[in-house]
C-alpha cells in the first residue's frame, strides 16, 4: 500500500548527494523523522546498491550520479513487495462479490502499478533535485 517511504528515501538521497558527510541525526531534521527510520531506510538504499558508506566514516555517497538513479530503482529498494494495491483479506466466499472481487481487480490493479512503475522509471533522482532549487 502507499505510503511515505518513498518520499522519505528520495529526500535522504537528495540530501546525500548535496553532503555525502550528512549525518542520520541532520537528515533526519530535515525529513523530520527519527534518526532510526533514516538508518533504515540508509540500509536499504545500501542493499539495493544505491548507497555506499565506509567504516569509520560518517556519511554516505551515492553509487551512481543522481541522472543515473531512477525512481523505480529507490522505489523498489524501500517499498515492502507487496504490491501497490490490495484486496481486503478474506471477502466472503458466499458472496457473488466477494467471491470474484479480487479476479475482478487483478487485471485494472495490475495495469495501474505497471503505469506508475513506468513513470517511476522515467524519472531520476536528479530529475527532482533539478525541482528543488528553482
Amino acid at each position: 500500500m502507499i505510503n511515505s517511504r518513498l518520499a522519505v528515501a528520495i529526500h535522504i538521497l537528495s540530501l546525500i548527494s548535496t553532503d555525502e558527510r550528512a549525518s542520520s541525526d541532520m537528515i533526519a531534521g530535515s525529513v523530520n523523522t527519527n534518526p532510526v527510520v533514516v538508518r533504515r531506510t540508509i540500509s536499504q538504499l545500501k542493499k539495493a546498491g544505491i548507497l555506499t558508506s565506509r567504516a569509520g566514516v560518517p556519511g554516505a555517497s551515492l553509487k551512481k550520479d543522481p541522472s543515473e538513479i531512477t525512481l523505480l530503482e529507490v522505489y523498489r529498494a524501500v517499498q515492502n513487495k507487496e504490491e501497490l494495491f490490495a484486496v481486503h483479506d478474506n471477502p466472503n466466499p458466499d458472496c457473488p462479490v466477494g467471491k470474484n472481487i479480487q479476479r475482478a481487480l487483478d487485471e485494472t490493479f495490475g495495469s495501474v502499478q505497471r503505469a506508475m512503475e513506468n513513470e517511476l522509471a522515467s524519472k531520476s533522482l536528479y530529475d527532482v533535485m533539478n525541482h528543488l532549487f528553482c
